[in-house]
Order: C-alpha cells, then structure tokens, then sequence
C-alpha cells in the first residue's frame, strides 16, 4: 500500500523544512522552533507534531515502536502505527530495545535508551510559559531574558495552596542550564530519563506549530527549590501484580472486591520481564 504514496507521506520539499527546522531544535536544546506544520491525515490535538517528525526521520531500514500512555495497542497508538505502515512498509516492533525509533505519548519507557535511538514525544502545548503568559511576543522575550520568575512562582504557589508542589505531569524542566521548556505531559516519574539521556530526544507540536529538542548527553533538571526539592512518584514499595518488576512507574488497579493491585505501565517492559521469569524458571 505504501507504494501508493510517497514514502513517509511528505514530499522531499516538506521533509526538508521539517528537517531543518529539526537540526536547529537540537543545536539550541530547549528552543522552541515554529516550523510549518502540515496538514494530517490525523486531527490535531491526536500527536501531528510527533507524527510529523517520525516521518521526516524514518528510513526504510528503521524499525518503529508507538506507544500512548505505555500501551503499544491503544487506539492513538495503534491508528500512527497503521498510517506509517501504510506510508513506508518498514518493520514495527513492540520491543524497546529493538526499535530504532519511538514515538510516544505521555511516557518514556522503562528501558534505558541508546545513542542509537531516537525518541519523539507528542506535545500538546509547548510553551512553559503560557499559563500565566498569553501573548507569544510577550514569552518569546521572557525566554530572550531568562526571566523564568513566574514558572517558579507558579510552583511556590502550589506549595503555599498543598504543602507540597503538586505537579502530576508535563513538570517544567530546565535544559542545558538556559532555556526551559516542556517535556511533554510524561509523569514526573520520567523527567530524570532525560537527564544525560544517550538517545536524541525530538518534541513535536503540531497545533502550535514548534519543535524542540534534547540531544544527547545534555543536561536537564526539573525546576525546584532548594529547600523544597523535585521529588518523583515513589513507587519502591510496590510489586507488579503480573511480572513481579518493582522501581517502575506503576498503575493502580482496584479490583471489584475492593483490593488494590498495582501493574507495569509500560506493557512491553511487563510482558518481557514475565517472558524473562519464565525463562528462568524452566
């Protein structure tokens, strides 16, 4: 089917400018660069952005992992997975290690990721900036400034309203000590995966038009206080119901008897860890 098209979708011109726009993304880490988003065979809002930078960067030798939410076979995922097929015919995996590219929504994966990988996280909203900053030219000079004060004031007002800062997800992150910036709605549990990460990480957001990256080996720290430091979901207590794995990022689920089990989110690191056990036990 894939022969139908042009490979990947876009037209050589479109992959070009993406392209570019993906080359000064990573010599800038933390930049957010407006780039012409295309129009999808996808609504906006379901991970154009990632979608677009997966098709720029796939070659017919790549192999493909889509994940949303830590699940390889929900709908988001599985739909971007069937369009790309359709597009290239390259090689699909469920298997972490043995992807060359991962798209992903809301999640890293549990496994540590290469120099060899490369990572693409949908963004709904790439301006870490916007919820007490409504006008772009306005963000745009606070970043040219690094005046951050109202991201920090947004946390100490979490602190003075919980007791705590209370951010579940999309937790602010500073990169490579300049600018700061969205790693995407991932739960917190995730923001230290990027610290130092050896794979290419590409943030893409297609209703708002920008992308930004992490490249390798770069530096990126979840904004805090010193007395009041980031903390992530503390999960070291908890076993898989299923695989027996502990020190992951787990879901809760309450069974109808009332009892709590807990289970890997990430259902390939689950079902390869049960293959490992039984494995071992044979």
């Amino acid at each position: 089917m894939h022969d139908k098209y042009n490979f990947a979708f876009f037209d050589e011109g479109s992959k070009k400018e993406i392209r570019r726009t993906i080359l000064k993304a990573v010599a800038i880490p933390g930049y957010q660069v407006p780039f012409a988003s295309r129009e999808m065979p996808v609504a906006r809002g379901w991970g154009t952005g990632g979608l677009q930078i997966t098709l720029v960067c796939i070659g017919q030798d790549d192999i493909l992992k889509v994940i949303d939410q830590g699940s390889d076979e929900s709908v988001n995922a599985v739909s971007i997975k069937k369009f790309i097929k359709a597009t290239t015919g390259i090689k699909e995996t469920i298997d972490t290690e043995e992807a060359t590219i991962i798209q992903s929504r809301h999640r890293i994966p549990e496994e540590k990721l290469r120099e060899d990988q490369i990572l693409v996280l949908q963004v709904p909203t790439p301006e870490p900036l916007r919820n007490f900053e409504p006008s772009e030219a306005r963000t745009k000079e606070l970043h040219a400034n690094q005046d951050y004060t109202g991201a920090w004031l947004m946390l100490f007002e979490q602190i003075m309203k919980y007791g705590n800062i209370s951010t579940g997800a999309d937790h602010t992150v500073r990169v490579n000590d300049r600018y700061i910036a969205v790693p995407s709605p991932i739960p917190k549990f995730d923001n230290p995966k990027m610290d130092n990460s050896q794979c290419l990480i590409l943030l893409g957001a297609g209703r708002e038009k920008k992308i930004h990256a992490i490249p390798p080996y770069t530096k990126v720290k979840s904004i805090d206080f010193e007395d009041m430091p980031f903390k992530v979901e503390d999960f070291s207590d908890k076993v898989c119901h299923e695989c027996g794995s502990s020190g992951v990022f787990m879901d809760e689920i309450i069974n109808r008897d009332g009892s709590t089990i807990y289970k890997c989110n990430d259902t390939s690191f689950c079902l390869k860890q049960k293959e490992r056990g039984r494995l071992n036990e044979r």
